[in-house]
């Protein structure tokens, strides 16, 4: 994936030398004013059991390892995957009491001595999947895991940024091959993986977007992203404006994260040659795919999970964050943020979600 040429840098404010840090004393939100504390422990969002709400506690902070660094965190961005870890319906097995959250952003307070790419003091974004954490005052992350922004990237809209558009960035560019003469469907459309799809591929690639949506006021927001159209749910209305937008050819990519019988509906838009990227299953139902639905019309199907392309290709996972950050810094995309939350105010956010008031992504705020 070809980088977007910008060069990157990090504004220090005030630094703090590693020797302090690691005692415990750690710059706290603002800009060029330090407010240093002395602690040994540090507030966390705790699960004790699954199914239960997230407990304050005060954590002791544990020595940090080779490749390793401490992060004071700033903002955490709240996930639907956060939700079903909670439940113990997630595919990574966790066992209680943890600290959820994984997608941070926040600044450097100490790190190893091998760490090469980031100095203390410096603002940054990380995505913590592998040990979570994110849901406190501060959090251990590995060094491959995080990335350098500049400090006009506010620190809520860092936190609600890489995940869902790394993951859209990879699916549309690297693997459907977007570009403005495309036209694409995307399910969820409103919800925060959908919402980066449509921003991408309407705003940076100037392709045809169709969004579908739950609700009349998340197709208003769709359309302001970007949306050539946005509409709810409806099988006859879907094939009906795909038909108006193509000619009757059918688009020439879906994303979609929702799977279930929309999966299965939106197979049906596909043009000839088409792709049908699958992102997700926020239905939770896994659609059962015959191959004489991809036959007919030589659809490719794409499976989609920016986890694995951490493990199996980090150079491209690398360079999808350091593209789409490039991408914020230069204004070409941005986040929707749908809601703020305190730290030990989780309940209301996870409430928020549960209830499906949210669009884009919820962040919680953590100092």
């Amino acid at each position: 994936m070809a980088s977007i040429t910008m060069q990157r840098f990090c504004q220090f404010g005030i630094r703090l030398q590693p020797s302090i840090a690691a005692s415990g004393q750690y710059l706290s939100r603002g800009f060029g004013i330090s407010s240093i504390r002395n602690t040994a422990t540090y507030k966390a969002a705790v699960l004790q059991e699954f199914g239960k709400d997230l407990v304050m506690q005060d954590l002791e902070r544990k020595k940090i390892q080779r490749g390793q660094v401490r992060v004071a965190v700033h903002s955490c961005g709240v996930n639907a995957s956060d939700l079903l870890m909670m439940e113990n319906k997630y595919d990574q097995v966790l066992k209680p009491p943890f600290v959820p959250g994984f997608e941070i952003c926040g600044e450097v307070i100490e790190i190893s001595e091998d760490v090469q790419t980031t100095e203390v003091g410096c603002r940054v974004i990380g995505i913590n999947k592998q040990t979570l954490g994110g849901f406190a005052e501060e959090c251990i992350i590995s060094e491959q895991d995080l990335w350098r922004v500049d400090h006009a990237v506010g620190f809520d809209t860092g936190a609600a940024l890489v995940d869902t558009y790394a993951t859209a960035l990879i699916g549309l560019h690297r693997r459907a091959e977007v570009g403005e003469d495309s036209t694409v469907l995307v399910t969820a459309a409103a919800g925060g993986l959908g919402l980066a799809a449509v921003d991408l591929a309407a705003n940076v690639y100037k392709a045809k977007v169709i969004g579908i949506c739950g609700t009349e006021d998340k197709a208003d927001l769709v359309r302001k992203k970007g949306a050539w159209s946005a509409l709810k749910y409806n099988k006859k209305h879907i094939m009906a404006k795909v038909n108006e937008m193509t000619n009757g050819k059918g688009v020439d990519i879906v994303f979609d994260a929702v799977g279930g019988d929309i999966f299965n509906d939106c197979l049906q838009c596909v043009a000839h040659e088409g792709k049908v990227i699958v992102a997700g299953f926020a239905s939770r139902v896994i659609p059962h795919i015959e191959t004489s639905q991809l036959l007919p019309k030589a659809v490719s199907l794409i499976g989609l999970s920016l986890t694995h392309y951490r493990d199996a290709d980090n150079s491209v996972y690398r360079q999808a964050v350091e593209d789409v950050i490039d991408m914020q810094e230069m204004g070409l995309i941005k986040p929707h943020i749908s809601a703020l939350f305190k730290l030990e105010d989780s309940k209301l956010a996870f409430n928020f979600m549960k209830e499906r008031m949210s669009t884009g992504k919820v962040v919680l705020e953590v100092q």
